[in-house]
């Protein structure tokens, strides 16, 4: 049997489909979340190294702790995204830090030198505001754009209601906003 296929099957957690659990397939959770865990765990974390090393156990304690992934209280990402915040948020009391943005994202559409300069403009305001937000606004805007998540899911890792989480998010959208506008 090659190589390739022994890891894949050792990846691939499957259980039988019960009342209260359904089967987990990790590789594919891994795949598709991969880069988002590692975004939302850096954005946590301002610091590319943690963010990896945190994004690595955050999938090792995923690994270890697949039994108690229970579809009935919501999606597979929610449930990993959940084990993710809660390493960043290990790492964070290790450091003792606030968390904010790691880097800026990289603009891909800047052609000219204007263009840039604008780009960058806008990220340094985007930086500075995002700086002055409290810390759940923050982690409410990384769940949102660079995890991607929906409010539902975003509501299941705080543990607040989704409408509770929209309305939050509205509320940090705004303020992020204002201090645009401010900068």
């Amino acid at each position: 049997m090659p190589r390739s296929v022994v890891v894949t099957s050792t990846l691939t957690l499957t259980r039988p489909a019960t009342a209260s659990s359904s089967a987990l397939d990790f590789e594919a959770l891994y795949r598709s979340a991969r880069d988002d865990v590692f975004a939302y765990v850096g954005t946590l974390l301002r610091d590319r190294a943690a963010a990896e090393d945190v994004t690595a156990l955050a999938f090792e304690r995923a690994y270890r702790k697949h039994r108690s992934f229970d579809a009935r209280r919501g999606s597979e990402r929610a449930w990993l995204f959940g084990i993710a915040r809660n390493a960043a948020l290990d790492e964070l009391r290790k450091r003792k830090r606030q968390a904010t943005l790691v880097a800026d994202p990289e603009d891909v559409r800047a052609a000219g030198v204007e263009d840039q300069v604008d780009a960058l403009l806008r990220r340094a305001a985007l930086r500075a505001a995002l700086a002055g937000l409290a810390a759940r606004d923050r982690e409410l805007i990384a769940l949102k754009f660079h995890a991607g998540l929906e409010n539902a899911e975003s509501a299941e890792i705080l543990g607040v209601s989704p409408s509770n989480a929209g309305t939050m998010l509205h509320r940090a959208m705004t303020k992020l906003r204002e201090a645009i506008d401010a900068v």
